[in-house]
């Protein structure tokens, strides 16, 4: 296979928005068959679960609850590889670290004018469902991500779903990093079908308020179809990334950068975007040798997205690049140049930024400490990474006494007036009336 290089001053602006839209068209023309299977899950609830789980999932749950057993968590303990627990505890600990920075305390009453107070309290939304998935392997890195915050938070019902294997059983690393998350609630349901159970409700699926989590395209379209019922977070879709690199990046670091987000599935996005003809040209030439040997299903994975959303852009100038990195908005963004804080300054739009060549996508979507569910198909413009803030609100609060309710009550009437609210102003020129 060849990749591509694409001059992006050359580029019809027809071509340009199929690059920036990526997978987003995907999600579009699946819409019509997921509609069907969320308004199935919120016909039938459990029994719909249970179709769709042996229909997508190939696993028979007839003998099996839809919530895992205790027991399943000993069990998963027990077999888990003493290797993969120290990970999972590293891992963990660097996450609960960054996290508990962010966790928000309440705002202290200010005084914004003599007898004038106003301050802000912040509690926990009252429920949260994680999608956790699992349908191109194994994802405990994605459950402690949604959980540690969660738990930080202090969410009172936390539900995690995730699709089961075949046997029906939930990956034993999943549940490993649960206890150590402090999740007690899992239930074994996948795709658009658990987002319809978590925004629905099922027998065995509570209704939560919102709903946060990666997943594939029918997990995207599913959450944009309950959007209006309940918040469905972070617009987490297809992986995508992109390396913005100068001359002086090592071609052979960057050939293998390039390779770790686009082999989550044929829906990703990955993209060098580099004002060097020479970098370019010699990673065109390492790309398709590195895939060449990548076991499968990952190959063709990489096949796929470098046939599709993925390829080398050519930009005119640094300034330029970095333009066009804004443009993308992209989900994870590594800088490889001579000066990555210097470069830095320049980009407005990533849901992460990665400095430096030895900051590997790697590392940061396992256990560099932040959070690695991001936004994706350019909603990095506006949103945020998972984070506390995602599972607590802020409430005004708000304190006036005599003195300030007199400073007030004439500027407050004048403006009500011109408003034409009449009530607003009554309730103040009438105060001190008596119905006696």
């Amino acid at each position: 296979m060849t990749v591509s290089i694409y001059r992006w001053s050359d580029l019809s602006d027809e071509r340009r928005q199929a690059l920036l839209r990526r997978a987003e068209a995907d999600i579009s023309e699946v819409l019509p068959a997921v509609q069907k299977v969320v308004d199935d899950v919120r016909a039938r609830g459990d029994a719909a679960l249970r179709d769709y789980a042996l229909r997508f999932d190939g696993a028979d749950l007839s003998g099996l609850p839809l919530e895992v057993t205790p027991e399943e968590y000993e069990q998963a303990e027990a077999r888990l590889d003493g290797s993969v627990k120290r990970a999972l505890q590293f891992a963990i600990e660097n996450v609960q670290r960054y996290h508990e920075i962010q966790l928000s305390r309440a705002m202290p009453m200010l005084e914004i004018r003599p007898g004038i107070w106003a301050g802000e309290r912040t509690t926990p939304i009252p429920s949260a469902g994680l999608y956790v998935p699992r349908g191109r392997g194994s994802f405990p890195s994605m459950f402690y991500m949604l959980s540690v915050p969660a738990v930080l938070a202090g969410v009172p019902e936390v539900v995690v779903a995730t699709p089961p294997g075949p046997d029906g059983t939930v990956d034993d690393a999943c549940l490993y990093a649960a206890r150590l998350c402090g999740v007690q609630r899992i239930v074994r349901a996948g795709g658009g079908q658990a987002v319809a159970a978590l925004a629905y409700g099922t027998e065995s699926v509570p209704a939560v308020a919102k709903i946060v989590g990666p997943g594939s395209v029918y997990v995207a379209a599913a959450k944009r179809i309950v959007s209006g019922i309940v918040d469905t977070g972070v617009p987490a879709g297809p992986s995508e990334s992109i390396i913005l690199a100068d001359k002086t990046a090592d071609p052979w670091k960057v050939s293998l950068d390039l390779l770790v987000e686009a082999e989550h599935g044929s829906d990703s996005s990955a993209l060098l975007v580099t004002p060097s003809a020479p970098l370019a040209e010699a990673v065109a030439e390492i790309v398709p040798s590195l895939i060449e040997t990548t076991p499968e299903p990952r190959k063709t994975f990489l096949v796929d997205v470098f046939s599709s959303y993925g390829g080398i852009i050519l930009a005119d100038d640094p300034g330029h690049a970095a333009d066009i990195v804004n443009q993308f908005a992209t989900e994870h963004l590594q800088i490889q140049t001579a000066e990555p804080y210097a470069t830095l300054g320049l980009i407005q739009n990533a849901g992460e930024i990665l400095l430096g060549e030895h900051t590997v996508f790697s590392l940061a979507n396992y256990a560099a400490g932040a959070n690695a569910i991001l936004p994706t198909g350019a909603r990095a413009l506006t949103w945020s990474p998972v984070s506390v803030h995602d599972f607590q609100k802020r409430s005004s609060v708000v304190h006036i006494t005599a003195d300030g309710y007199r400073a007030m009550k004439d500027h407050v009437i004048t403006l009500a007036d011109y408003e034409g609210f009449p009530g607003h102003a009554q309730a103040l020129r009438r105060r001190e009336e008596s119905i006696g």
